[in-house]
């Protein structure tokens, strides 16, 4: 192969910036901005983009292969998250279109915490992790990406998960094919 096919990308647009630069008192701290994530956030939350309607009412009216569900409760199921952070990124549902935690039936409090338990069980038999992050981002401004349907985040994390592409290359790198990993927890969940 000639050195052509390895030819380097062209350097993206800085992608931080020191804050000594902004107005206001300096605090030291460097900004991350990542407005690739603005498309998907409008788009889920009818602040201009595409509407592409709640993917979380819409995955369980589709096929478990083509909507990546892992697996299919009373009142919750739990769907692999079309964008992880590592492989096995679960998210758990409820069916009911609801924003709050505190809205939840008792039944789907219940069935939340059961379904992030045997997530976790399937993820470790399957992947072997060294750690979860468990979390539930509620409204705009603590990060929900998808903030009118609640859903819980279960991350799995390995030693040394992270590393510098996503901030130099814009690139996040994802071991697995998402239908390989939803069939491979799909066979562990029981």
């Amino acid at each position: 192969m000639s050195d052509a096919h390895f030819a380097p990308l062209p350097a993206p647009e800085p992608a931080n910036e020191p804050a000594s630069g902004l107005a206001g008192a300096p605090d030291g701290l460097q900004r991350l901005w990542t407005p690739h994530r603005m498309a998907y956030i409008d788009a889920n939350n009818g602040s201009g983009g595409e509407d592409l309607g709640c993917p979380f009412c819409t995955a369980p009216t589709k096929r478990d292969a083509e909507s990546l569900i892992v697996h299919r409760g009373r009142a919750v199921f739990a769907v692999l998250n079309l964008f992880p952070y590592n492989p096995g990124h679960l998210l758990v549902c409820p069916y009911r279109h609801v924003a709050d935690y505190t809205e939840l039936t008792d039944a789907e409090v219940q069935e939340v915490a059961d379904l992030t338990r045997r997530a976790i069980r399937a993820i470790r038999a399957v992947s072997h992790p060294a750690g979860f992050n468990l979390g539930v981002n509620l409204g705009r401004v603590a990060g929900a990406g998808v903030r009118d349907h609640f859903h819980q985040h279960v991350v799995p994390r390995w030693e040394g998960d992270a590393n510098f592409f996503p901030i130099i290359a814009q690139t996040k790198a994802v071991p697995q094919l998402l239908a390989d990993t939803r069939d491979l927890l799909s066979r562990a969940w029981s």
